[in-house]
């Protein structure tokens, strides 16, 4: 029989969730190997059970991410001013060419024009080839990230 907190806790998350795959934009807290969190501003497309997003290959949180999937969602605007709760999820690097074309129809039917507009310019500077695709999905009910977080300024 499960208490009433923790299904209320599980609602939360799933209407978390939720907000996330709707939200124009999402903050994205990946964690140094210290443990200081350090949050940004990204765009974020759903696609079935997880979020899809991009980054520069060489950009930092892309590197914090190969040492160690976990991350935490939270809303936020353009700005990355965090606009709701955080969310611990998992975030991974993605590899296999099949699911980085999955992902970048998945942010084109998003955004649109303006996920094109990036796309278009991103080709004209050499940057679209050394992108990083990212998968970001809940972490399991059963594996809570018990760690502290401490976010770092931005």
């Amino acid at each position: 029989m499960t208490n009433t907190g923790e299904t209320q806790q599980t609602a939360s998350a799933s209407a978390l969730w939720q907000s996330f795959r709707a939200a124009p934009y999402v903050s994205l807290a990946t964690f140094r190997k210290s443990g200081v969190s350090v949050p940004t501003a990204i765009w974020a497309a759903p696609d079935q059970d997880h979020l899809y997003a991009f980054s520069a290959g060489q950009a930092g949180k892309v590197k914090r991410l190969r040492n160690s999937a976990r991350a935490q969602l939270a809303v936020c605007d353009v700005r990355g001013k965090v606009l709701g709760p955080w969310l611990d999820v998992r975030a991974f690097v993605i590899t296999e060419p099949t699911e980085k074309a999955v992902a970048l129809q998945a942010m084109r039917k998003k955004y649109g024009w303006q996920m094109r507009l990036t796309d278009f310019s991103s080709r004209l500077t050499g940057r679209f080839r050394q992108r990083a695709y990212l998968r970001i999905e809940p972490v399991p009910e059963a594996e809570p990230e018990t760690e502290s977080t401490e976010h770092a300024p931005t």
